[in-house]
């Protein structure tokens, strides 16, 4: 791993594994109203399956990420890729609602947890600069899937059953993702980790050492963890019954699923965007103004009805909170050591799949006892509005916590790494 430009091979493999992993989960939103007709299962239970999903993503995010700092993630990302490809393919052969809901809400969702918190963790330890830029085209990666996977979604829907379309969507997570996985690679330690720097005179500041036990206590790691909470939990609802309250309104299920990869698309620009805001002034600054704007621009949902309102709206929504996501890894990297990252990313997507699992079964509860999603958007404005004013509090550590801990590298930590020996981060 001496080349420090396969820095860029990580961000290219993070953007194609995460695409096609969330992209075969957010099938199930285009398959949602189909598979209720085709089974006689509920809007809601099917919508619940979903919130399994989330919510194992959220409680596996920690594990998955403390794995993979201990283990390296490619034996991480592999292991989560064979399982997604053979859960997907074991959800589609599910004979009951409970038997879809276990199957899907837990492998699916404990899978994917395998590929974001190790993904994201890796890249931001590979990058000293442009560090924004770098874990936003990741995620930009993963806006794709609208794009990508949510069209062939509706397109294999259109030309057989549920149950095959999700059969072929398995296949080609297997042969996208399991030889992709292969190249991810542990990042390289920071170079002041194994030498730190003594700097002389009153403004001299060593990076203090910090136990994983006092970052996950300390106030920094407690506001990210609320934060993302909020901020999932924001747009979740909107972005799960995005096609579901399109085709309440009347308008067909491909003009509607149009609408979904908009959102993809708009959010594609808004990772890039957002990326390059934060390197040049502050992830934490952006981010803060990026929570405010979602909670507003989910707000206006709630009088959208045609379809021109829904493709300005949705075009906004999906720039400002994807946005937004890869912000907290970058913050996350400013202030904790990278040796514990997967940890603390883990645990950032861990409240990120608490807040994202409140929207789908919410929406569905909504739309099953009223008849319309108007009181979803009302309650995603209120949570934007609470996600917004916790950021507020956030407030960095003092010295250089980031860099590294001194005379205490990857290698002190008996981590090897994927068989790969360390090299220089990508400037």
């Amino acid at each position: 791993m001496g080349n420090p430009r396969y820095g860029w091979v990580i961000v290219a493999a993070g953007g194609l594994l995460g695409c096609v992993a969330m992209g075969s989960m957010f099938s199930l939103p285009v398959f949602l109203q189909i598979m209720a007709r085709q089974t006689g299962w509920s809007v809601t239970g099917i919508s619940t399956a979903m919130t399994i999903a989330f919510l194992t993503m959220a409680f596996a995010s920690m594990a998955w990420g403390a794995l993979s700092d201990r283990y390296g993630p490619r034996v991480v990302v592999i292991t989560g890729s064979v399982v997604l490809a053979a859960s997907l393919a074991l959800a589609s052969r599910a004979g009951s609602l409970l038997q879809f809901q276990l199957v899907f809400g837990v492998m699916v969702g404990g899978s994917i947890a395998a590929i974001f918190a190790p993904m994201m963790a890796t890249v931001t330890g590979w990058f000293e600069t442009r560090r924004s830029l770098a874990v936003s085209l990741v995620s930009a990666g993963m806006g794709m899937a609208p794009l990508t996977m949510s069209p062939l979604a509706a397109w294999l829907i259109g030309h057989n059953d549920w149950r095959t379309s999700l059969l072929i969507i398995s296949g080609i997570a297997a042969a996208l993702m399991i030889p992709t996985a292969f190249l991810v690679r542990r990042a390289p330690a920071p170079a002041e980790a194994a030498t730190p720097q003594i700097v002389a005179g009153p403004q001299a500041v060593s990076p203090p050492a910090m136990s994983l036990g006092q970052a996950l206590k300390s106030p920094q790691f407690l506001v990210l963890v609320a934060t993302n909470f909020f901020c999932c939990a924001t747009h979740s609802g909107p972005i799960f019954h995005t096609v579901g309250y399109a085709v309440s309104c009347g308008i067909p299920l491909m003009a509607a699923v149009s609408i979904y990869s908009l959102e993809g698309l708009a959010g594609m620009g808004g990772r890039l965007g957002f990326g390059l805001l934060g390197d040049r002034f502050g992830a934490r600054r952006i981010l803060i103004l990026g929570l405010l704007a979602q909670a507003l621009v989910a707000l206006s949902y709630y009088w959208v009805r045609e379809l021109l309102a829904f493709y300005t709206v949705a075009a906004m929504f999906g720039f400002i909170y994807a946005g937004t996501m890869p912000l907290y890894a970058v913050i996350a990297r400013e202030n904790f050591p990278m040796r514990m990252m997967g940890t603390v990313i883990g645990g950032t997507a861990m409240a990120g799949g608490l807040g994202m699992a409140t929207g789908p079964l919410t929406g569905g509860l909504i739309y099953d006892r009223f008849g319309s999603y108007g009181g979803l958007f009302l309650g995603a404005f209120a949570l934007g509005v609470v996600a917004f004013l916790v950021a507020l509090t956030f407030r960095p550590f003092k010295g250089d916590r980031g860099k590294g801990d001194p005379g205490k590298s990857e290698e002190a930590d008996g981590v090897a790494g994927d068989g790969e020996q360390p090299g220089p981060a990508v400037a």
